[in-house]
């Protein structure tokens, strides 16, 4: 049986036995006016976004904020001001005005300009403190499963930041005046405690009032852990002048009891000294010593550490060289009494440490004085450089254990540096108090992306910071390119850069694989939008 005869494609001919297409249907490219536009950061906004979707916070806030009656993804806008603080924290006008355009958020996130509306981002922060308590929960979850991380050694602090904004008048405002630990005490603040483990993880911060002391906040903090995690066997480890004598009664007469181990004041070793004096000295690691003294149910360890002798007695020296030489200076000037007892004053202000190793007599009538060393003052401090007493009910631990708990509690002042350097946590600019405290949220949550993508690092690629990691990601870039066609469109080629060797060994260290290039797009007719092809 014969074939049928096969038709020609309606839109081609044959020529030479070869079927081409209709003159009216061939678009050419003009490729020697090929265009690239819109330069803007990609890397470092992708690998935000996939530490977000790794803590599954994509999912935990879609079940959380859901869109208004208009139609506002509130999660996508939260991830917008999240990674911003990540990256390049300031102002949310300055995200509206400037930082958005000039990243691929918008790419990344499938959203338009409109996300970046100034109405939307101070109307998410209203969303935000009800979720607090959940969102803990959550990620002490997600760090358990991702790096079986361990909460049972607990670092707490304290710090302040400040406000670039009038002092409030309403009496239950906390932005108040206090003990500044930023040096701006011209400026209200408000006190942010923080617990955090020895990896860095935060288990939850609080927001006090700025003029809040120190030691009224660690019963509301011990409560609120055992509300939110429930009773387990836990160490706190704090630095002295948090802890009072009855809360630590109270933690001892828990049951069970919470353990802790703190610093203490200097005025302590006074009392103890004698005490101590007989205990001999065992080596807890290689250039440190301990002596140990039980008290009461309690455990003193008197730490030595070889290292700290050096820097104190280095910076010691240094600051007495300084204030000898200004005291011999001022000896030599003619001055009126009241001069110069004003720069006395001020060279006691310059070196606080120094002056109490030296007597200075001012006489009562005449503009001259006499200074001498303070040798029994001076032995006594050389005895003390270099050494903590440490006071905790764990009598059972070894004391090397001991010194460790207590040397990780730079991981909560490094959580403070990251927080007010890389993230900018201040000045705060809000005028409204729970907005306020929204900024202090976001950029919390800004920090639980640091510190998991620090822990990547340890395990994938020690040596390697996030912020140093960010910064090489944001390298590559993500362009426009544009061709303009024979018919008068365009296509649009939107295309990241290749990353480089550097970049694609992170890659590699850290087991991510960068997406498909986004698909290309043609403009409808001259004039209109782009159609995706």
């Amino acid at each position: 049986m014969a074939s049928p005869s096969r038709k020609p494609w309606p839109c081609s001919r044959r020529r030479g036995g070869v079927a081409t297409a209709e003159e009216g249907s061939i678009v050419r490219l003009r490729l020697s006016e090929l265009s690239v536009h819109r330069p803007r950061q990609w890397g470092a906004c992708w690998l935000a976004l996939q530490l977000w979707k790794e803590l599954r916070l994509d999912q935990f806030w879609t079940q959380r904020l859901p869109p208004s009656r208009k139609g506002t993804r509130w999660d996508q806008i939260l991830a917008v001001l999240t990674v911003y603080r990540l990256l390049a924290p300031g102002s949310e006008w300055r995200l509206h005005r400037q930082w958005f355009d000039q990243s691929a958020m918008a790419d990344l996130l499938g959203v338009d300009f409109a996300a970046a509306d100034p109405h939307k981002l101070y109307g998410c922060h209203d969303l935000l403190l009800a979720h607090k308590a959940a969102l803990f929960t959550h990620l002490v979850q997600r760090w358990r499963d991702l790096f079986n991380a361990s909460f049972d050694v607990l670092l707490y602090d304290l710090t302040s930041t400040y406000f670039e904004s009038d002092p409030p008048l309403e009496e239950g405002d906390k932005r108040r005046f206090g003990y500044s630990r930023d040096k701006r005490p011209d400026c209200v603040q408000v006190v942010i405690g923080l617990i955090v483990t020895p990896q860095g993880f935060p288990l939850t911060y609080e927001v006090f009032s700025g003029n809040t002391s120190d030691k009224t906040t660690l019963r509301d903090f011990l409560q609120k852990i055992e509300t939110q995690y429930g009773k387990a066997r836990r160490i706190w480890v704090m630095d002295r002048g948090i802890p009072t004598e009855e809360v630590l009664a109270e933690m001892r007469a828990a049951d069970p009891p919470v353990q802790y181990l703190v610093g203490t004041p200097k005025g302590r070793l006074s009392k103890l000294e004698k005490d101590l004096l007989d205990k001999p000295w065992h080596e807890a690691r290689p250039g440190v010593t301990v002596k140990l003294l039980e008290q009461e149910g309690e455990l003193y360890v008197l730490a030595r550490s070889m290292d700290r002798v050096a820097k104190e007695r280095s910076m010691r020296r240094r600051q007495f060289k300084g204030l000898w030489k200004r005291l011999k200076e001022l000896q030599g000037m003619k001055l009126r009494r009241e001069e110069l007892l004003m720069k006395l004053g001020a060279a006691r202000q310059q070196a606080p440490s120094a002056w109490r190793l030296v007597e200075v007599e001012v006489d009562a009538t005449q503009a001259t004085f006499t200074y001498r060393l303070r040798k029994d003052k001076l032995r006594q401090v050389r005895r003390r450089e270099g050494r903590y007493l440490l006071r905790s009910n764990l009598t059972e631990t070894d004391p090397a254990v001991v010194w460790n708990y207590y040397l990780q509690l730079v991981e909560v002042e490094q959580a403070f540096r990251n927080l007010k350097g890389d993230l900018a946590i201040r000045p705060i600019f809000h005028q409204d108090e729970a907005r306020m405290e929204a900024h202090i949220f976001v950029s919390f949550l800004s920090y639980c992306l640091h510190v998991t993508l620090g822990q990547w690092l340890r395990t994938l690629a020690p040596g390697l910071t996030a912020r140093s990691v960010l910064e090489k990601f944001a390298a590559i870039q993500m362009v426009d390119v544009q061709i303009p066609t024979s018919d008068g469109r365009t296509l649009l080629l939107p295309r990241y850069t290749h990353p480089e060797a550097e970049q694609r060994l992170l890659l590699e260290r850290l087991k991510l694989k960068l997406p498909a290039q986004p698909p290309p797009r043609i403009t409808v007719a001259p004039g209109q939008t782009e159609a995706a092809m």
